[in-house]
């Protein structure tokens, strides 16, 4: 990993969820507009997967925080989600919250 690495991670690192986002966003809406060299596209793209892994590690990072504090009470379950709809549990219980038996 060369030093220009290290430094985009270091800065990313202290990015919130909502910044990387949105620098995702900004990445797609330039390669979109489709009036950039194959290199340029290349290295947005190559920018764009970084910045999408450190996004979706946050996120797993946040789900974390959220079992930790909902198994630290003991009486809480996790439900996994499931689409309006969709329930993994079985029908009528799409709408079953934490908590509940």
């Amino acid at each position: 990993m060369n030093g220009d690495e290290k430094s985009q991670q270091a800065e990313s690192a202290e990015k919130s969820f909502e910044v990387l986002m949105k620098e995702l966003e900004s990445i797609v809406t330039q390669l979109e507009k489709g009036d950039l060299s194959l290199e340029q596209c290349i290295a947005l793209f190559e920018r764009g997967m970084k910045v999408s892994t450190e996004g979706t590690q946050k996120l797993d990072n946040a789900e974390k925080r959220v079992e930790m504090l909902l198994n630290k009470n003991g009486k809480e379950r996790l439900v996994p989600f499931a689409p309006e709809g969709k329930s993994e549990n079985g029908p009528g219980q799409a709408g079953e919250t934490a908590g509940s038996s």
